[in-house]
């Protein structure tokens, strides 16, 4: 009888010690169990893979076609820039900027667009990104978290050599899932709204990378019309709860909703989010809310009782959205997630292996590249973009905008 207990007692602790790490290891190391998956698919997709013949450089191209062999080696390649995040000395910004695009056509003059960009981390990725989405047309706001003060050094020295790229005018000590999130924006876009001639706004941080040149970009907003692209959902009710609970009921009527950050927004609506009355006093209810970034702009665009030109009479919706592709996992379905990269937080960063996808998509940027993570992935998007550019100033400019004049978002917008 005894023998018999302590087998039980043997058998329930071993099965309490390999549960209490299956829950761990899923519930608090989700990425890491998702980032094994992903080694184990590569391993069997490129197992018998040869070796290429340059081991130390990719070939892009290949890449972009798919090739087995060249995807292999540039996940393999481990080198990362020189510069380890530093921004190179800048010597003579007239030498600095020979490296921007100085040209635009003439659409690209008369259409121009506000770009807030908030960083905390490495600065020659971020002037990578600035370098890539810079038009002497446009005007760009960087916010520097503060605590990232040598980074705000960088900033400065880059934004001295254009006159219409800025620091924001106060910087913020950015907490995740706190109000300081959504602040930066707030103050860019008071600062971007006293340039009069931008006709849209876009926020980008300093890990994302343009999938449309700045000519595709005037070209689908214009097929915009003055509509908003932010995505928003009433229908995570769980999340309600857990968000707003300790807020009590938003102000002025208004329904919270739940969408994202990142948004591609007409003038107007940049001007009564930073000024009206209403959405200053949503700001102070939200101060109370959980991941109040997710919620400000998206509440503010699904409220037509509100009447902001360019917002949606329609239900909130999390698709179509084209501000920004981003790869999130998919829960418990962990055999549906197509990410090539890594997860980091539940969401993807990019790799080697997603770039030839990324050439495909109809969103206007991706998020989120780590410049020292299979640094082929970002260099290769890299060419390709300048490909693009290329063509265009060589008179190749035609680019089909239908697709996005019917989105749901552009036919059932509030029009004044």
């Amino acid at each position: 009888m005894r023998c018999h207990l302590k087998k039980l007692c043997l058998l329930a602790s071993i099965s309490f010690v390999i549960g209490y790490f299956i829950t761990n290891t899923i519930y608090w190391n989700e990425d890491t169990v998702r980032n094994m998956i992903i080694s184990m698919k590569q391993a069997a997709a490129f197992g018998f893979v040869s070796t290429p013949s340059h081991p130390f450089h990719v070939n892009c191209t290949a890449l972009l076609l798919g090739n087995k062999t060249e995807i292999y080696n540039a996940i393999m390649l481990k080198q990362v820039p020189a510069s380890r995040g530093a921004l190179p000395p800048i010597q003579s910004c007239e030498t600095f900027k020979q490296r921007f695009i100085l040209n635009v056509s003439d659409e690209e003059i008369d259409f121009p667009i506000a770009f807030s960009i908030l960083v905390y981390k490495n600065s020659h990725q971020v002037e990578r990104l600035l370098r890539a989405v810079y038009r002497p047309s446009n005007v760009y706001c960087i916010h520097v978290d503060t605590k990232s003060t040598a980074m705000l050094e960088d900033m400065r020295r880059l934004a001295a050599c254009f006159d219409n790229v800025f620091l924001s005018s106060r910087q913020v000590n950015v907490k995740w899932g706190k109000f300081s999130v959504l602040e930066p924006e707030l103050i860019c876009m008071e600062d971007l709204l006293k340039y009069r001639k931008w006709r849209y706004f876009i926020n980008l941080t300093g890990q994302e990378f343009p999938l449309k040149t700045n000519y595709q970009l005037v070209k689908i907003l214009q097929a915009y019309r003055g509509a908003n692209d932010v995505s928003g959902t009433t229908t995570r009710y769980n999340e309600n709860i857990r968000r707003f609970w300790k807020a009590g009921t938003a102000p002025h009527g208004l329904r919270p909703v739940i969408g994202s950050v990142h948004v591609v927004v007409n003038r107007n609506f940049v001007n009564f989010s930073v000024n009206d009355p209403i959405a200053k006093d949503l700001q102070k209810w939200l101060r109370l809310t959980e991941i109040p970034d997710e919620t400000y702009f998206p509440t503010l665009n699904y409220s037509p009782q509100l009447n902001i030109s360019g917002t949606s009479r329609a239900a909130p919706r999390l698709e179509p959205f084209l501000a920004r592709y981003k790869n999130w996992d998919h829960g418990i379905l962990a055999y549906k997630d197509d990410c090539q990269g890594k997860y980091l937080r539940e969401i993807c960063v990019l790799g080697a292996g997603d770039f030839a996808q990324l050439t495909t998509e109809r969103h206007l940027f991706a998020n989120k590249f780590e410049e020292d993570f299979q640094p082929a992935g970002l260099s290769c998007l890299e060419e390709w973009y300048y490909q693009q550019t290329r063509l265009e100033l060589a008179g190749h400019r035609e680019y089909d905008t239908s697709f996005y004049s019917k989105l749901d978002f552009v036919l059932n917008q509030i029009s004044r």
